[in-house]
């Protein structure tokens, strides 16, 4: 038996960023000069869009990717007759791309408003064609968007409620409704997840039936589901869905699993269902060691971790919680409290005691922060924007529901978001990093009581974070060839465009403020399409978009590409640093279905600016899709419509 970890080892998912190398070596990059194409020839060119289209009354930009140097391309938007309705000539390079493309070309069509269906032709200098694409109300594109994230959260359900779905999903680890508690197993080392020995059993049984798997594995944590439901609760929340809606369920879904990992009774918080992996010498079978589908799990007597999945918690009964997962689950709850406090008030009152006792229990002078088990999975070191957040959804929950509490809660909120202030980090958002969220929720409480002094940081202050997270962000984008505000390079490339996105328009709403929107655009145009590679990083969307996920889900569904099926709405990693690819990809697993069928890479023109990205079910390191980042799209989407 292969075991996963020897294809897929783990990718430390930070948002730290390696700040200095990067601007050197976007300044090595944008110095490079483009050769020029000859004389009187035409130069091949790739048209990038966003394949999914563009809202009609937004900005509306396109790519035309260059193998040499031009001068003056023109180019024309056609609608489905061939007829002309906008045309043009490029400008001056935004920058190279690499050597192959040494220059990228900005076509700039906002003035276009006009309902339909469009493409793009190069001719002259350069010559060059796009996908298809729309322009249309911005309720109906990101609306169709929102509702394909969320069916990608419906096709990651686990327990008894799965949705069918095209993945023909079955219900799977029914057994965790009788997990039994067991003690943190020790690794062999910092940075891997093979164990030395079984874990010990320390305590009876706790029902954690239910909730989401975190990516394209079977494990279910409460660092990952947390981020996922406070953007899934958000979004239904500012769109309005109503308690019947296909969101509300899904976010519902997400915070009824959270309600069994939070024992009030004992004050216990449970954070991990499943052992990722096993032993080296395969004597204990985690997760990470069989590709299979996850109802198998249930019959599988000969891997008693997979049958009968272990549940791991953060601490003893009582003690208190890492502020990281104390602050987002007690969002959550107080979430839950903001969206049921008219319908049902007896359940939000009961929400908020529950946010309230979480809440309370944060370990506010924490060592290493509690995330999984192991630590390598997802090491977070941010967590004052966390209780931030926390504090914020509570006041805002309070005030809903008239709850004396709610002018302390205001206070800590604001507290810990000028704690945070003064770290002076510099992330954005993303599932290590909530501060914009905190910032313009946080704002929104202060606004509502009425502005009252004596706060560790006010409105005004709150707003200008917020804005100072997306302005340096653009100041990037300004640079990029592409309009990218994330660093290529990164872990979560993806992620953060997309959290970029949600902030912008989070700052938006809040303020009134629209200069910004068009860097909000640019960020869903790029994961849509408008990149180098030409792909729509979300399954599904555009006219090219990844086909082998690196998820068991998919790939053994059977249908498409060699055997893997699509799990529609997901977001992949997207491109990370071709370090992180040094080792190759790997060997197939026992049981995994190659994809694509013969392995070639269809994008490694395209490597550049320090990344690559590979559509390929070996591929963890880019075409994963996971909770958080497709909880980010959502939140973005359902922001924009």
């Amino acid at each position: 038996m292969t075991s996963l970890g020897s294809t897929a080892p783990i990718g430390p998912r930070t948002s730290r960023r390696p700040a200095l190398l990067a601007a050197l070596a976007l300044g090595a990059t944008l110095l490079q000069a483009p050769l020029a194409a000859p004389a009187g020839a035409a130069t091949t060119g790739l048209v990038r869009v966003n394949q999914v289209g563009y809202a009609d009354s937004g900005a509306k930009e396109a790519f035309l990717l260059s193998k040499a140097a031009v001068t003056g391309a023109g180019w024309k938007l056609l609608d489905t007759a061939g007829a002309t309705v906008a045309s043009g000539t490029t400008g001056t390079s935004l920058g190279s791309w690499n050597s192959a493309y040494p220059a990228v070309y900005l076509i700039d069509f906002t003035g276009v408003r006009a309902a339909g269906t469009y493409r793009i032709e190069v001719a002259g200098a350069a010559t060059g064609s796009s996908p298809s694409f729309t322009i249309g109300a911005a309720g109906t594109l990101f609306g169709a968007l929102t509702d394909d994230a969320t069916a990608f959260f419906q096709s990651q359900r686990d327990g008894r409620a799965t949705v069918p779905g095209r993945l023909n999903r079955k219900p799977a680890h029914l057994t965790d409704a009788t997990a039994t508690v067991y003690n943190w197993p020790a690794f062999t080392s910092s940075d891997g997840d093979t164990i030395k020995a079984a874990p010990t059993r320390i305590g009876g049984t706790v029902d954690v039936e239910g909730g989401w798997f975190d990516a394209g594995d079977y494990l279910k944590f409460t660092e990952t589901a947390s981020y996922a439901d406070a953007a899934l609760q958000l979004a239904a929340r500012e769109s309005g869905a109503a308690p019947g809606s296909a969101l509300r369920a899904e976010a519902q879904h997400g915070l009824d699993w959270l309600d069994k990992m939070w024992d009030g009774k004992t004050a216990t918080l449970y954070i991990q269902v499943g052992l990722g992996s096993g032993t080296a010498n395969g004597g204990v079978v985690g997760d990470h060691d069989v590709w299979r589908l996850p109802e198998r799990d249930d019959t599988d007597a000969a891997h008693p971790f997979l049958k009968n999945r272990p549940v791991f918690r953060a601490g003893a009964p009582g003690a208190r919680i890492s502020p990281n997962q104390a602050g987002r689950i007690a969002a959550d709850f107080a979430l839950g409290a903001q969206l049921w406090a008219a319908a049902d008030p007896v359940r939000a009152k009961r929400y908020l005691d529950t946010a309230g006792q979480v809440y309370a229990l944060a370990d506010t002078a924490p060592g290493t922060l509690v995330t999984t088990v192991p630590h390598a999975y997802y090491p977070e070191d941010s967590w004052k924007d966390d209780l931030a957040f926390g504090g914020a959804e509570l006041a805002l929950a309070g005030q809903a529901l008239a709850d004396p509490r709610t002018s302390g809660w205001l206070a800590r909120a604001a507290d810990w978001a000028a704690a945070y202030d003064a770290t002076g980090n510099t992330d954005t958002l993303n599932m290590y990093n909530t501060s914009a969220l905190a910032q313009a929720e946080l704002a929104r409480a202060i606004r509502a009581a009425g502005n009252p002094g004596g706060l560790a940081i006010g409105y005004d202050a709150l707003v200008a974070d917020l804005k100072a997270q997306i302005t340096g962000a653009k100041a990037r984008a300004d640079r990029d060839p592409f309009h990218m505000g994330a660093v290529y390079s990164d872990f979560d490339a993806d992620s953060h465009a997309l959290g970029l996105a949600a902030t912008t328009r989070l700052y938006r709403d809040l303020t009134g403020d629209t200069a910004l929107n068009r860097f909000g655009v640019q960020q869903t145009d790029w994961i849509l399409g408008a990149n180098a590679w030409g792909t729509s990083m979300m399954v599904g969307a555009g006219t090219t978009y990844p086909h082998c996920t690196a998820g068991q889900l998919p790939n053994l569904a059977g249908g498409l590409n060699g055997g893997s099926a699509v799990q529609l709405g997901a977001i992949v990693n997207g491109p990370n640093g071709t370090g992180q690819f040094s080792g190759g990809l790997g060997d197939h697993l026992d049981g995994m279905r190659a994809c694509p069928p013969g392995g070639t890479d269809a994008f490694s023109a395209f490597t550049g600016h320090g990344s690559r990205y590979v559509d390929d079910v070996r591929s963890w390191q880019s075409s994963e899709p996971a909770l958080d980042m497709t909880a980010s799209a959502l939140l973005a989407f359902a922001l924009s419509g």
